[in-house]
């Protein structure tokens, strides 16, 4: 393109992403109702979650034209509804509201801090948030970490700080989590190792011996600024970080998710460590060390309890034991960390549990899942291990836990949402002789492999299922008024009869509608304002309004065998091979033409068009006989049902 050019081009793919890279759940329409956001490449899409049909529907999705890196989400205090903040790979810091008036997301804030593109020093691989929703913290694979402050002004619109640099030099970041401290300053907890030696050494001893440590960055409100306020060594596998609730809801901290060991770990008490059980089988090795790949925190009222999954899929119930004081109040002091086996999900990129009772699994491979909670696992027969069997220190020997997998107890799948993350192989051939070629594809990893034929189409829903009396030998809709938006009845035509069903919330039969049931129907039309016709073997009934029928029966010992309608016209061939032509009055009643016009033979087929905008009548029948003919019959009042 030459560069004097006014044109700028972008793609959109056809089908959209289905790869989950990263959910969050929040009120982000300003209801009590949760919804869940999620990240595919590009691609940010809300979900809203249906617990009485157990269903996950997308509502809106909108492509940002680069690459979602992280998402967070937070509320400030006062308000009803969540925000969202974005990291990518532009270089900014996004921040957009869900406006459910319009079905779409606004932009809110967009503040610049460094060159576009994924860069080892440009900050947007991590991203952390105040749970108060006063601050957020982004900082990059190495050195540089930006906080901004996040508040609102006297409009009550949403503002956001300069950002207030948290930088040190030689430093690679691991992981990054927000502490619930209640309204004291905001605190943020970081996995850190400092490799200012290690580049120095050129033996490598220094290497071996470096420390991986968890690290507090404090935001002093007071003073605008961020000091670096504790940090202690943590196990040197550690690789996830996951806040604890603080306040009255338990005693704050974090747990450092590290190969086969949960320690929880805070600046004010002491560390608390357990073994990761593993699988025991005789398909297992007994010494495989397994770590944490995903993991959700989820508070009830006065408890809350950690779902952590590892590499295998398994879910790991996770809880803290509190020191209680002479009237059995919890002092805010650990006493022991608590874990059992949970149950078995998809290897996930991201858990969310809802208020509603559900699970919703982002699976790293293969489908998304959506499960309901039958149990929280506290009745069963399961093991509970705690920290009291294990030593603080990692590098002390410790004698591994076991477990045996089962079938999920816990939880129940209703929904399985596709995904064809990840696609091996595809191959465009049409081996079922359609218009379009189908696309034919190997998708997802392992256990969870499957071959997948895509489609050109429009998905259709399935609503309702009723199961029939027979077969049906014709289905029409229709509404009740023109003006209409929605049809209200499906009408079923067998060979004996004829089935209305009624339209709602659900579909169920109707009587009281005027349609005759006992004889099979050939047409089905709203006519005129507010009248139905039913044309059946014996003849015509006009149903008006207010449900009275006007009958047009057949002459004797003759039959209709074929029809055709439009709102306001009716014709109609008889066994005789007589056609009966109808057109509606002036006060909506149906006016039969005075003369009927005779086929050469067997009439099979008729077709009427519809009335043009502006004019009363279509001017044209086509008739179809058994002699492979077909006629154009004129329907002009000066010369109707001529050639």
């Amino acid at each position: 393109m030459a560069t004097t050019s006014s044109m700028f081009m972008y793609s959109l793919t056809i089908q959209p992403p289905t790869s989950v890279t990263q959910a969050i759940l929040g009120q982000f329409a300003g209801t009590k109702e949760q919804q869940i956001v999620t990240a595919s490449g590009s691609r940010l899409t809300i979900h809203r979650p249906d617990p009485t049909q157990g269903k996950v529907t997308p509502i809106f999705s909108q492509d940002v034209f680069g690459i979602i890196r992280t998402l967070a989400a937070f509320r400030l205090a006062g308000s009803n509804k969540d925000y969202i903040i974005i990291g990518s790979d532009s270089g900014r810091i996004t921040i957009v509201e869900y406006v459910p008036a319009q079905n779409r997301f606004n932009r809110l804030h967009l503040e610049t801090f460094g060159k576009s593109g994924i860069r080892r020093v440009i900050p947007g691989q991590y991203l952390a948030v105040d749970p108060k929703g006063r601050a957020c913290l982004i900082a990059s694979a190495e050195k540089n970490k930006l906080v901004y402050v996040l508040n609102r002004n006297a409009q009550a619109e949403l503002t956001i700080s300069s950002p207030l640099e948290a930088h040190k030099p030689s430093t690679l970041v691991f992981a990054l989590v927000g502490l619930d401290v209640g309204y004291e300053n905001p605190v943020f907890a970081v996995l850190e190792v400092d490799y200012t030696e290690c580049d120095q050494d050129p033996t490598g001893e220094a290497f071996k011996e470096v420390e991986k440590s968890l690290v507090y960055y404090e935001l002093d409100l007071g003073l605008n600024h961020v000091v670096r306020k504790w940090s202690d060594p943590v196990d040197r596998t550690a690789s996830m970080l996951l806040q604890v609730p603080g306040g009255t809801d338990g005693p704050s901290g974090v747990l450092v998710c590290g190969l086969d060991n949960i320690t929880y770990r805070h600046s004010n008490q002491d560390a608390f460590r357990v073994a990761i059980p593993r699988r025991r089988g005789i398909t297992e090795n007994p010494e495989r060390k397994r770590c944490i790949t995903a993991g959700v925190m989820h508070r009830m009222r006065g408890a809350f309890f950690f779902l952590l999954q590892s590499e295998d899929g398994d879910l790991f119930k996770v809880t803290l034991d509190m020191v209680e004081d002479d009237n059995g109040q919890t002092t805010g002091e650990v006493k022991k960390l608590k874990i059992k086996y949970f149950d078995t999900v998809p290897i996930a990129s991201s858990l969310c549990i809802l208020k509603s009772g559900f699970l919703f699994v982002a699976s790293e491979t293969g489908n998304h899942h959506f499960y309901q909670f039958e149990k929280l696992g506290d009745d069963d027969n399961e093991t509970e291990f705690d920290s009291d069997a294990f030593p603080e220190d990692p590098t002390e020997p410790y004698t591994p836990v076991y477990f045996h997998p089962r079938p999920s107890e816990n939880v129940n799948l209703v929904e399985s949402i596709d995904s064809m993350n990840p696609q091996l192989d595809c191959k465009v051939a049409n081996l079922t002789d359609d218009d379009a070629p189908q696309i034919y594809s190997i998708c997802g990893s392992g256990a969870r492999s499957s071959f997948r034929m895509l489609k050109h189409g429009l998905e259709v829903n399935d609503i309702v299922d009723s199961e029939l009396p027979s077969v049906p030998a014709a289905v029409w809709t229709t509404k009740i008024t023109r003006n209409d938006e929605y049809d209200a009845y499906i009408v079923l035509s067998f060979d004996n009869g004829t089935l209305v069903l009624s339209i709602g919330e659900t579909v169920e039969e109707v009587t009281d509608t005027g349609f005759l049931s006992s004889a099979s129907t050939l047409a089905v039309q709203q006519l005129g304002e507010d009248a139905l016709i039913q044309v059946h073997p014996k003849g015509i009934r006009h149903i008006r309004a207010d449900r009275r029928v006007n009958e047009w029966p057949v002459p004797q010992h003759r039959s209709i065998v074929a029809a055709t309608t439009n709102e306001r016209q009716v014709a109609v061939a008889l066994s005789s091979g007589e056609i009966v032509y109808f057109e509606m009055d002036s006060d909506g009643s149906l006016a039969e033409y005075d003369e009927k016009r005779e086929m050469s033979g067997t009439v099979t087929c008729l077709s009427l068009g519809e009335v043009p905008e502006g004019r009363v009548r279509s001017q044209f029948l086509a008739v179809g006989c058994d002699d492979s003919t077909v006629r154009i019959l004129s329907l002009d009042p000066d010369s109707t049902l001529e050639n």
